[in-house]
């Protein structure tokens, strides 16, 4: 991850960038989970790394959504019914990391990714 610091900021942001949509593409809005990390190590604060992190997956999640759409591997009526939930849950995770410590942040991320990664593992 040191080595992404050394490249110039447009080149770490299109590294960045291309890992995200990536893993974005190929797990669902899984790239918004490298995307803290990748952007930590190209020099973000933390709050920084995550309020992008969000910035960028709209997009990338819309057009891997797209993608999914065209090739009928997703319903817009199966996924309608999460729709109000995500969304009054996304303005409450936006509200509340104001408000939560840094140290606090980070623990409850790194936890957040033990649990998914031994989801993937026990699976």
């Amino acid at each position: 991850m040191r080595g992404l610091r050394r490249l110039g900021k447009w080149t770490r942001a299109a590294v960045t960038g291309l890992g995200c949509g990536l893993l974005n593409g190929l797990f669902g809005a899984g790239g918004g989970m490298a995307a803290v990390p990748l952007l930590r190590a190209g020099g973000l604060r933390r709050r920084e790394a995550h309020a992008t992190s969000l910035a960028v997956m709209l997009p990338l999640a819309a057009v891997s959504a797209a993608a999914y759409l065209a090739q009928g591997a997703v319903s817009l009526a199966e996924a309608a019914p999460y729709l109000p939930g995500g969304f009054l849950g996304a303005c409450a995770g936006a509200l509340l990391m104001k408000r939560i410590p840094p140290g606090v942040l980070r623990r409850v991320f790194g936890a957040l990714l033990i649990f998914a990664g031994a989801r993937l593992l026990l699976r």
